[in-house]
């Protein structure tokens, strides 16, 4: 059976988004020259953030929020252009000024609109 909403479908529990639609998912805008991404390490986990500065592994992210736990996006790559359509069940902690990463892997480019749902995450923390 195929579920259907304006932009996506849904064949077999895979879904396909409409091209015109991805096509139109503009990045997320630049804070001096710098460019909002998710990055994900070896070890230390995922950030998303403004990408200050690559050298080889090493990445500078200001103002980034580890991705501890996510739901409402299948991958990092979904949650890069679309954002998590659950925000509540993500655990994100408060976004730190400046994180220096090593061992970087990998680096996402993300849409305004995704960006928009990953700021909308409330701030996980460990109640006492």
């Amino acid at each position: 059976m195929s579920e259907i909403n304006m932009n996506e479908i849904e064949v077999n529990g895979e879904k396909y988004v409409k091209k015109s639609s991805a096509e139109n998912s503009a990045l997320a805008q630049n804070i001096d020259g710098m460019p909002y991404v998710i990055a994900r390490t070896y070890s230390a986990g995922v950030f998303a953030g403004y990408l200050k500065e690559r050298n080889g592994k090493e990445a500078m992210l200001l103002n980034a929020r580890r991705i501890w736990y996510w739901s409402g996006a299948a991958s990092l790559s979904e949650l890069a252009v679309s954002g998590t359509s659950t925000p509540s069940s993500c655990k994100f902690p408060v976004a730190v000024p400046q994180v220096e990463l090593t061992e970087v892997i990998e680096v996402l480019r993300v849409t305004e609109t995704a960006k928009k749902s990953i700021e909308s995450v409330p701030v996980w923390t460990m109640k006492s």
